[in-house]
């Protein structure tokens, strides 16, 4: 397990470079670029390292069969314990929203990028799965694009999308909580989208 040896701890990087961490992995600031590292506390076993370090391998075959998408944050390189992303100015939608009202306008621009690049995704056979205003980049020019794919669903591009079901997810999932966030853009208070709320624990 010499990769996970590689993996620079959490605690290695100062509050001003660290972008955000997720459950998985940790968003890094060096100089224009925004660089995802598998997550690694200084009390982290090997074994949850490299969980972390196949997690972002997934994200990464995710990016790879979406290629250059207009509506997706753009990824520059891989390597097997590191995503090189461009970094995106203005944040993630979620803190943008808690500081300031978008105009109509603006929110109509977002509400058609995002329905643009969704279908798209479903176009490659992926379902988002965790689709979320926290998830959502804007870049210097309020350009909205879409990240983290960790939990993402890639099916075998010929499957028919309308019809799958992975756990629970499928396109109908991904809509209803892309409609969330618009809820969240237009209303300014945060949606709960879950799909598992109506069914009993025996069957979930």
């Amino acid at each position: 397990m010499a990769s996970s040896r590689n993996v620079d701890t959490v605690g290695s990087f100062s509050q001003e470079q660290i972008l955000g961490i997720g459950r998985t992995g940790v968003v890094v600031r060096r100089g224009e670029l925004a660089i995802k590292l598998p997550l690694k506390w200084s009390t982290s076993s090997d074994e949850e390292v490299e969980a972390n370090i196949e997690s972002l391998q997934h994200e990464q075959s995710i990016y790879k069969r979406l290629g250059k998408c207009d509506g997706v944050v753009p990824f520059l390189c891989f390597s097997e314990t590191a995503t090189t992303l461009r970094v995106m100015e203005n944040g993630d939608l979620r803190s943008y929203l808690r500081q300031k009202r978008p105009p109509k306008y603006l929110q109509l621009s977002w509400f058609r990028a995002m329905a643009r690049t969704l279908a798209y995704i479903h176009e490659r056979r992926i379902i988002v799965a965790d689709i979320a205003s926290r998830n959502f980049l804007l870049d210097s020019s309020l350009s909205i694009k879409l990240c983290d794919f960790t939990e993402s669903i890639k099916l075998p591009l010929d499957t028919c999308i309308e019809k799958a079901d992975f756990g629970g997810y499928s396109i109908r999932t991904d809509i209803g909580q892309l409609g969330s966030v618009m809820y969240e853009v237009v209303v300014g208070e945060k949606c709960e989208f879950d799909i598992f709320k109506d069914i009993s624990p025996e069957l979930s």
